[in-house]
């Protein structure tokens, strides 16, 4: 079997296997469009082949940014049924995710990109899309990707309204990125988000200060909201008890990051920041839609979300190497 990244004149090749499946929305039409705008390229597009110039078997197409170097996770993952079940179909798909993941870690990365299988909303109940989810999720398993977080989409929309500001917060932009970061850092201990949890244990305390900054780094320089969106909550007395930054990436503006300092929280200033995340939003691009992602585990954010008027879109599938 040949695993190989894809050339431009492989598109007429690449384009059949993608097809309507219920753990990956992704379609030609999309393809082609991503293609044409950098967030997709015929590198981080591989195929697998059982000779030169046969028909391909699977495919994976991985994201990035478009002044990116290098993908940041994969979209989407499709193999045919090559023997009828799915014993086939993960051996076939491990081995093309194994390869890809060798040729990425020699070009630099410190590892495997990210898995992100999206299910819209109510599908990941379905037996199809469990089993359609069930060969993905063994096949990138042993690929390396082994710690799985499942995560919600929520979405505003101008139709849901936004509570009036209550008083009991009052929020500034803060040109400072050291205020920030010393933010970031407070905002780690007992934190219910995985991802942020996950960075706090490999930093440990020497290294809190230096995660903050990668923190603040990312949503300044990576993400595509101004820096100008970026508020503090404080109470009246002055006191702040947290932070909000709308952000926005290639599609649509979308909340950043939210945090509560901790012996703030349960006082229900999460949907305050939150509301003032979307009004700022609202104000700087009018959109149609506002997205924004939590853990399936963190209750707390979640019940804040469906307060302030998000609804919940779609189920969102992490597969990760740690």
């Amino acid at each position: 079997m040949i695993f190989r990244p894809t050339v431009e004149s492989d598109l007429d090749r690449v384009l059949p296997l993608i097809v309507a499946d219920p753990a990956c929305p992704l379609t030609a039409d999309t393809y082609r469009a991503r293609l044409a705008d950098g967030e997709y390229r015929p590198a981080w597009t591989w195929i697998a082949e059982d000779s030169p110039g046969g028909t391909p078997l699977a495919l994976a197409v991985w994201w990035g940014a478009p002044e990116d170097s290098r993908p940041s996770a994969l979209d989407a993952l499709f193999v045919l049924a090559t023997d009828g079940t799915d014993t086939g179909r993960i051996a076939l798909a491990a081995g093309l995710l194994t390869a890809a993941h060798a040729e990425y870690a020699r070009a630099g990365a410190a590892e495997p990109p990210e898995y992100h299988l999206l299910l819209s909303g109510g599908q990941h109940d379905r037996p199809d899309a469990v089993a359609a989810l069930a060969w993905r999720e063994e096949a990138a398993f042993r690929a390396g990707l082994a710690a799985r977080v499942d995560r919600v989409r929520y979405e505003w929309t101008p139709s849901a309204g936004l509570p009036a500001p209550s008083g009991r917060l009052l929020f500034h932009p803060e040109p400072d990125d050291e205020v920030f970061v010393d933010l970031f850092r407070r905002v780690l201990p007992g934190t219910l988000d995985a991802a942020s949890r996950k960075a706090a244990e490999r930093a440990g305390v020497d290294g809190a200060v230096a995660q903050a900054r990668e923190d603040v780094a990312f949503y300044r320089d990576t993400m595509l909201g101004a820096r100008s969106w970026w508020r503090v909550a404080r109470r009246p007395s002055g006191e702040v008890v947290g932070f909000g930054l709308p952000s926005r990436n290639h599609a649509f503006p979308v909340v950043g990051y939210l945090g509560v300092l901790p012996g703030h929280r349960g006082c229900g200033y999460a949907d305050e920041i939150l509301a003032e995340i979307t009004r700022v939003l609202v104000s700087a691009a009018d959109p149609e839609r506002v997205r924004a992602d939590t853990d399936l585990t963190n209750t707390p954010m979640r019940a804040a979300f469906e307060r302030v008027g998000y609804r919940a879109d779609a189920h969102r599938v992490v597969l990760s190497a740690d």
